[in-house]
């Protein structure tokens, strides 16, 4: 074991302060990142979740949005001998009313309606949709809603509710679709039709499809796209899954509000690691002292400080990990999703070891003061 090493497992309550500014500024940005991406993978969860392999959208689209494209495109997908199954992607906005009962406050607000097919492996169907839900969903005039979303609308299993001034009935919950804004509700397209909220258009929007073989979903996207002729373009789910990133970053108030907070963050890394750093070698300056009196060059010395400065670092980054556990775990039981991509990870965690080997390299200047000459007094 390296004598920085063990300096901070021995003396670590000297060095605590500066583990901990390094674990809430890499905290207060990550929490902020997870929060943002969150709220995008609540978006795009039925898609997500969709047997889909890839989709189709229009073309002059850089990610999933409201954009739509001729109902024609259907049939014209399925000229590829690969594809075996195509619905468009159907999301309406309704009006959600409740029966309030006696003492039950009234409930009212906007919902998003997320039309399925009420068959097992739909491409419409999410894959955690279980039996008894794709059975409810048959029914008509019936409609499934998260778990988290039933105080939200003032209902519970059974219940009945108006969408759009016609009564639905509430038949069963589904987990992992939480909203901040509007509640997620989900029915079958039969039903969406008896509610008016299918789209039979001459335009749809995205386009979910099916091939018969995942493992050449890359070389269908690419054939599909150069059948179409610009007439639409086809996506793999994991390259809109990092377009809709990317979009959640181009948003200005975002990158304005995680941007602050990434200065705050390193303003409070630098200068409390730093200054906790400077005392600490200041409360050893006698041993550092009788280092450079055993013939250690100044130079070792500088060595075991930015040794022990990435000590700091790593120490840092575990209680990150430590406290960002507890904060997935408070979002969690307030229904907040929390994303964490690996590029933010990675950026966080160099981001606090630079902090470190930075308070480091400031606090080298306070080894000068550890002249043999001072042993004699």
């Amino acid at each position: 074991m390296s004598l920085a090493l063990s300096t901070l497992i021995f003396e670590w309550r000297r060095y605590m302060a500066a583990v901990i500014a390094l674990a809430v500024a890499g905290l207060l940005v990550l929490s902020l990142v997870g929060m943002f991406m969150g709220i995008g993978k609540t978006f795009s969860a039925t898609i997500d979740r969709s047997p889909a392999h890839l989709m189709v959208l229009p073309p002059d689209s850089e990610g999933f949005g409201g954009a739509t494209q001729p109902r024609r495109n259907i049939p014209a997908l399925f000229q590829h001998p690969e594809v075996v199954e195509v619905q468009p992607y159907t999301v309406r906005w309704a009006m959600w009313s409740n029966f309030p009962a006696a003492g039950q406050p009234a409930k009212r607000d906007g919902v998003q309606t997320i039309v399925v097919d009420p068959v097992k492996g739909a491409v419409t169907m999410p894959n955690d949709f279980n039996e008894d839900v794709i059975m409810a969903l048959q029914e008509p005039y019936t409609v499934v809603i998260d778990q988290s979303s039933l105080a939200k609308l003032g209902v519970k299993v059974g219940d009945k509710a108006t969408m759009n001034g016609r009564t639905v009935t509430v038949r069963a919950t589904v987990a992992n679709y939480p909203s901040l804004f509007n509640a997620m509700v989900f029915t079958s397209r039969q039903t969406a039709k008896l509610l008016n909220l299918a789209d039979e258009g001459p335009r749809v929007g995205s386009l979910l499809v099916k091939v018969a073989d995942p493992a050449r979903t890359d070389q269908v996207v690419e054939e599909l796209n150069s059948m179409g002729k610009g007439q639409y373009k086809a996506w793999t789910r994991a390259q809109l899954s990092e377009k809709n990133q990317e979009a959640m970053f181009k948003e200005s108030f975002i990158v304005i509000i995680l941007g602050f907070m990434l200065l705050v963050g390193i303003f409070i890394g630098v200068v409390i690691t730093w200054q906790t750093l400077q005392g600490a070698i200041l409360a050893n300056i006698k041993e550092f002292a009788s280092l450079r009196a055993l013939g250690v060059s100044m130079g070792a010395l500088n060595l075991i400080i930015m040794e022990l400065s990435f000590w700091v670092g790593i120490a840092g980054l575990g209680m990150t990990a430590i406290l960002l556990m507890g904060v997935n775990a408070l979002a969690g039981a307030f229904n907040l999703t929390m994303y964490y991509p690996l590029w933010s990870i990675l950026t966080i965690g160099a981001m606090l070891l630079t902090i470190a080997v930075l308070s480091g390299l400031l606090s080298l200047g306070v080894l000068k003061k550890s002249q043999p000459a001072d042993l004699l007094r």
